[in-house]
């Protein structure tokens, strides 16, 4: 779960669908031998109901019947998939798809340009610098050359205002810890710093690239790092050339354990800007703190947590924030430090919900979302319009960093059916030129993307996007996989993946439903799927599920649903409370014990979203959906796979342990309940592309195989 705003050449494919059987032509299922789960008679009592865990066992992953049940589990998950006779084609399709050029979007810092590239089917992306826009680029740090597995990535970078120092962030096998060093942009090699028990946070430097700022935890016991709760995050200032030891504690809240903070060095270097957070909840505390001269004492500018705010620079005193205060959709606006109790407004909340804004060659490049699609207009510095910037088509946009006097700035487009590009936008000219644009075997035109909008149970009108290709007959027969999130104020924009286009590829459908509890529409939108209405996200999900249906796009034998983290949740939330509705379910990495979720790593921090058990309406509301405790003995669910990964040190593994011990112990029905446990991985963040095919491609055999689709992958 995002906790802050922080920071494929192939021969051309013939695009042919698959034959679609009938549903009668499926082999039978047969019944399926899980490993047991020891169940308990663990029974806690909150609010005066008794509510029993029988698995509580399966928290602890170092457990040798964990182990051993695990390994059972992962052993039953890859016969099963296995037996699809298309899964080797699938894999290979998939390593077609992927291999192709990948850029990020460039950063311009004293002259030279920073990036990364993957040359397709690198592990991890490798991040490179040039001297000039048109100079040949030169590697600054390969991750793939840390580790021989490809577990070890690049987790956070941040460039010295002259271009001469990256401080870089790397994280192994997937957790969210990072350790960051410090090399020199000459010569690419380490200085001796090294930072560690870093989380959630990146690194700011001082104009004069003498140290940075960034925040850490204390040090946990190595032995319970998996479980032990984040709490007392602290930032710190690191001088080069000193041990960590000396680092300058600056600012910390010894009675508040569930505080976060966010350091942030001003353009002109002049003062230090200290986001306050309370876990994963959008709204922020501001203070600030004069770094010219001696002992300079944090002030603070915005106090309470009563709104978002997004520090996006400053001229002089007065700082320049994107805000929901007084604005659901956003706006931006202005607070002079000499008086912090006065907010001028400077760019107006729009009819659109204004989700990012940066400051490049001295105007404000403002990003928009209009039905879940990105517009961008400009502003200059006193809020008066300054024009609009032409995306390619419908999509997502991001990107647009630089310093104010620039002129030029990088970002990137993509949509469902468009691999990742990267512009260049002079802004001088008004120039909008491709830096780089991947070339990848796949007819775009053959397919096509549609927005609708459906009504949810309480007939609040809800947008979907549904992909496929052109000419797709409309008789309930389409294998089709809608995709959802549903929290976090997290929007969720128009996205390439390799996945997706070999699933189209096959003729399925692919469908994403921009539910409540996102910030499509803006905080009031994120706010309608919290805590106490946390069920209006479940009740969109199954809306779109019955508009898929009623619109004859697909059945219920054909259609599946899946999510991540949040989505995981949504999904487990949908198959325990209408397992009649779905042919198939993929529950990734999901959130699925709502009573103890705060008590393991970061996920008291989601308290925010989810409300906690610890009280006692937001108790009722939470055992009402939890997927966990929702599970009826007897009940024919959907067929089922559960991802996880033994390093996911964010959603602990023992939410997908649990809820799939639980599922397979009460299914009456003939479907199977797999699980899936990636070993060396965490949440998903820098997982290598060899162990992304490898999921990928297990995924698909998966649903091959439970919504009945020929097995016949298209031929290269």
């Amino acid at each position: 779960m995002k906790l802050t705003r922080s920071s494929t050449l192939l021969a051309l494919a013939t695009l042919v669908s698959c034959s679609q059987p009938e549903e009668s032509s499926r082999a039978p299922a047969v019944p399926y031998a899980y490993p047991l789960a020891r169940a308990g008679d663990q029974v806690d009592e909150q609010h005066g109901r008794k509510v029993p865990d029988p698995y509580r066992a399966l928290e602890d992953p170092a457990a040798p019947e964990t182990r051993a049940w695990v390994d059972a589990q992962n052993a039953l998950t890859k016969a099963h998939l296995e037996s699809v006779s298309s899964l080797p084609a699938i894999r290979s399709r998939l390593a077609e798809v992927w291999n192709h050029e990948r850029y990020g979007v460039p950063l311009a810092r004293g002259g030279r340009y920073f990036f990364t590239r993957n040359d397709g089917l690198q592990n991890q992306s490798v991040l490179l610098v040039s001297d000039g826009l048109r100079s040949e680029p030169r590697v600054l740090l390969d991750p793939n050359a840390l580790s021989q597995d490809g577990t070890t990535a690049l987790s956070g970078v941040n460039v010295s205002d002259d271009g001469k120092l990256l401080a870089y962030g790397i994280s192994k096998a997937g957790s969210d810890w990072q350790e960051w060093r410090v090399r020199d942009v000459g010569s690419a090699t380490d200085l001796p710093d090294v930072i560690r028990w870093v989380k959630f946070s990146s690194a700011s430097w001082t104009k004069d690239g003498k140290g940075f700022f960034y925040s850490r935890y204390d040090e946990p016991k190595e032995a319970t790092r998996l479980e032990d709760v984040n709490y007392f995050q602290k930032l710190f200032y690191h001088r080069l050339g000193t041990p960590q030891s000396d680092d300058a504690l600056v600012h910390h809240a010894p009675e508040d354990k569930e505080l976060g903070f966010d350091g942030d060095v001003t353009e002109d270097g002049r003062y230090l800007v200290i986001m306050i957070r309370r876990g994963s909840d959008p709204r922020r505390r501001v203070a600030f703190k004069d770094l010219e001269g001696a002992g300079g004492s944090v002030v603070d500018l915005v106090s309470g947590f009563e709104a978002a705010y997004d520090f996006l620079g400053n001229d002089g005193p007065v700082f320049w924030f994107l805000t929901d205060h007084d604005a659901p959709r956003g706006r931006i606006v202005a607070i002079d430090t000499r008086a912090p109790g006065r907010i001028a407004e400077v760019v107006p909340q729009a009819a659109e919900t204004l989700t990012d804004a940066e400051i490049v060659g001295d105007r404000f490049i403002a990003s928009y979302l209009e039905h879940a699609s990105t517009r961008v207009r400009m502003y200059r510095l006193d809020g008066s319009p300054a024009g609009e910037v032409a995306l390619p088509g419908l999509g997502a946009a991001s990107g647009f960093t630089g310093r104010r006097a620039d002129t030029e700035t990088f970002y990137s487009f993509t949509s469902f059916t468009t691999p990742t590009e990267i512009h260049r936008l002079d802004l001088k000219r008004g120039e909008d030129t491709v830096f780089h644009r991947p070339r990848i075997a796949f007819d775009r035109s053959a397919y096509e993307t549609s927005q609708s909008f459906y009504a949810s149970k309480d007939g609040t009108k809800v947008p979907i996007f549904v992909t496929h290709r052109k000419g797709m007959i409309r008789d309930g027969r389409n294998p089709t996989l809608l995709y959802g999130y549903g929290g976090f104020n997290i929007s969720i924009t128009p996205f390439f993946s390799p996945a997706t286009l070999v699933w189209l590829e096959m003729g399925g459908v692919y469908a994403v439903a921009n539910i409540r509890g996102g910030g499509e529409y803006g905080e009031e939108w994120h706010e309608a799927g919290t805590k106490l209405r946390k069920q209006n996200v479940f009740d969109d999900f199954i809306a779109a599920s019955e508009w898929l249906i009623r619109e004859k796009i697909t059945s219920t034998p054909r259609l599946a649903i899946t999510g991540r983290s949040n989505g995981g949740l949504l999904a487990g939330a949908c198959i325990t409370q209408r397992p009649d509705l779905f042919g198939a379910a993929i529950v990734d990495v999901g959130v699925l014990d709502m009573l103890r979720f705060h008590k393991f790593t970061i996920g008291w921090a989601w308290v925010s979203d989810f409300g906690s058990a610890e009280d006692a309406a937001q108790f009722q509301a939470l055992l009402a959906y939890s997927p966990y405790h929702n599970v009826r003995k007897g009940a024919a669910y959907p067929a089922t796979l559960i991802t996880t990964a033994d390093h996911d040190d964010r959603v602990v593994p023992a939410h997908s342990y649990k809820f799939a011990a639980a599922l397979q112990a009460a299914q009456g029905g003939p479907e199977p309940i797999l699980l899936r446990v990636d070993t060396k991985s965490g949440h998903g963040a820098g997982k290598p592309t060899s162990k992304l095919i490898e999921e990928a491609a297990d995924k698909l055999a998966f649903l091959v195989k439970e919504l009945g689709l020929s097995q016949t992958p298209p031929s290269p």
